[in-house]
């Protein structure tokens, strides 16, 4: 397998750099999911209930404790829940966007890989046809067909190597992106419950 890749030249180093990169960002996305818990088992319904029943300091204890991206935010929101209703919205949209942000760390990243491995493997192409062109050149155009197919196919190596890279790593990307996504919905209807409850208050 070395053997068959080195011949693809040095592009295909950074190629493979891609997709063991890609790889890693995936997993740890998807470990890093896994042990998310958006809303907080049960919290936004816990806190609710506290608000309604003016037991804030229960209701702050609650959010601070719960190691959730919806208790992040909710502890935020109570720490100016009394303020007027535009400092509370931006409160909770900024907070929000914090948790997002840190759920859609190296996303970028990955959606930059799956763009770029097709072109490092076109430019190898490219590169390595120049290289079978000089070859015929060199040698007065007296080239037999074998000679000539197995400059082109290993050009084409490249090619091959970098969509495959590609094609995973977009499909992973838009996985992540969905389930980013998701999780953002989920905050924001915790956030317009949390309101309400405090519309509601006994």
């Amino acid at each position: 397998m070395i053997d068959f890749l080195s011949k693809g030249g040095v592009l295909v180093v950074p190629i493979l750099l891609c997709s063991v990169i890609a790889l890693a960002i995936f997993l740890e996305r998807l470990i890093r999911y896994s042990r998310v818990r958006i809303r907080g088992d049960g919290l936004v319904e816990k806190i609710g209930r506290h608000i309604k029943n003016n037991e804030d300091h229960q209701a702050y204890e609650l959010a601070g404790k719960s190691d959730s991206p919806m208790g992040r935010v909710l502890a935020q929101a109570m720490e100016v829940k009394d303020q007027d209703r535009e400092t509370l919205e931006t409160v909770i949209i900024h907070a929000t966007d914090e948790e997002v942000t840190g759920l859609s760390r190296y996303l970028q990243a990955l959606a930059t890989i799956g763009n770029i491995a097709p072109l490092l493997g076109l430019l190898g192409t490219v590169l390595g046809m120049i290289k079978a062109f000089m070859v015929i050149q060199q040698m007065g155009g007296k080239v037999n067909a074998a000679v000539l197919a197995g400059g082109i196919w290993e050009a084409m190596l490249t090619t091959a190597l970098g969509l495959a890279v590609a094609l995973p790593t977009i499909v992973a990307h838009s996985y992540l992106v969905a389930r980013v996504d998701r999780y953002e919905s989920q905050l924001q209807d915790g956030t317009v419950t949390f309101i309400k409850a405090l519309g509601r208050r006994s």
